[in-house]
């Protein structure tokens, strides 16, 4: 630093003096232990500036103020694995660790699985000597990764739970969702004196609800091995012990799905949420099933926009009754005081 005039001797002792603070404090902090400077690099602050902006800096292994541009610590552990890989394929051959922990394996997938593949680590067959060995150990490796009756219970009811998720094409947070919620059951005891297929259904179809997927009692069903009042009731029984709240379905989720299924674009979609909007506001879809106000509103929006379709076809892709797509249609037209010309 530059200065135009002479300083003098006060004001340099001033200034070694609070350099020699600085060096103090930035030694005393250098010698922090890396690991906990690693884990609270949160709650540290630059020794220089005073700023809480730091960065950890791998590839020069430098943690480093970002306001003052101060290196407050080098040489610090990469946690990170020692190999380097370019793509996913590369990476998928030199990581040696295992698919991340998951509800939906009555285990959470910490077990060891014995491949069916009778090949060694460097990918040669076996011997038969060898492949009667791995033939047994495979076989009790089966037997023993579940032990007792509520594992065996858990096991097959996952296996259900990840079936009829799979036909349906759920995300894999909802299947968390649903293995969770049916783990919860078996832990209260819910689940002695009724089906084991009721209740998955029952989860899966609680699961939606929670995170506001549109799935009707009537797909669960249709994808299930028991029916829509052995689930309906089991649905119900869940819900009151381990008390779920969920609040009642909106009629736009069920919008675009329709709108796929009927091939309309998206000014159609977006007329259809508005009026679904406008009858909530006046107390239309209260007491009414969801699917049947959406199908009344895409029929409406696709009339209004000239792009028809006819009331069988909505009906059939909401899953409901002309009837109730007809008389949903009527409530509205009359509160939206329109003139549709069929």
């Amino acid at each position: 630093m530059r200065y135009l005039g002479k300083r003098g001797n006060s004001e340099e002792e001033e200034e070694e003096e609070e350099e020699g603070e600085i060096g103090v404090e930035v030694e005393g902090f250098m010698q922090r232990d890396l690991t906990d400077l690693h884990e609270h690099l949160d709650d540290i602050t630059c020794p220089e500036c005073g700023g809480k902006s730091l960065v950890r800096d791998y590839e020069r292994a430098e943690i480093t103020c970002t306001e003052c541009g101060l290196v407050i610590s080098d040489k610090i552990l990469d946690p990170g694995p020692e190999w380097r890989a370019f793509d996913n394929d590369q990476r998928d051959k030199r990581s040696r660790a295992g698919a991340p922990v998951t509800l939906t394996i009555h285990d959470k997938g910490l077990s060891t699985m014995i491949d069916w593949r009778d090949k060694d680590s460097y990918g040669k067959s076996l011997t038969s000597k060898k492949r009667a060995q791995i033939y047994r150990l495979r076989k009790w490796q089966r037997r023993i990764r579940v032990s007792d009756a509520s594992e065996r219970n858990l096991a097959f009811a996952l296996s259900e739970l990840e079936r009829m998720a799979s036909q349906i094409g759920l995300s894999r947070n909802i299947r968390e969702a649903s293995a969770l919620l049916y783990r919860k059951a078996v832990e209260s005891q819910l689940i002695r004196g009724r089906s084991i297929e009721s209740m998955t259904g029952a989860a899966l179809y609680a699961a939606c609800r929670k995170y506001n997927v549109p799935l009707t009692l009537d797909e669960v069903a249709g994808v299930s091995r028991a029916n829509k009042k052995e689930i309906a009731r089991s649905y119900r029984f869940i819900s009151n012990e381990l008390t779920i709240r969920v609040l009642p379905t909106d009629p736009i989720n069920y919008v675009p799905r329709l709108i796929t299924k009927l091939d309309l674009d998206g000014t159609v979609q977006r007329k259809s949420v508005e009026i679904i909007k406008f009858a909530s506001s006046e107390g239309l879809t209260s007491g009414r099933g969801p699917t049947g106000v959406a199908a009344a509103a895409v029929y409406i929006a696709s009339v209004l926009l000239e792009r028809k379709r006819t009331q069988r076809d909505i009906a059939n892709a909401a899953g409901v009754t002309e009837v109730t797509v007809r008389n949903r249609y009527k409530e509205l037209l009359e509160k939206l005081n329109l003139e549709i010309c069929l």
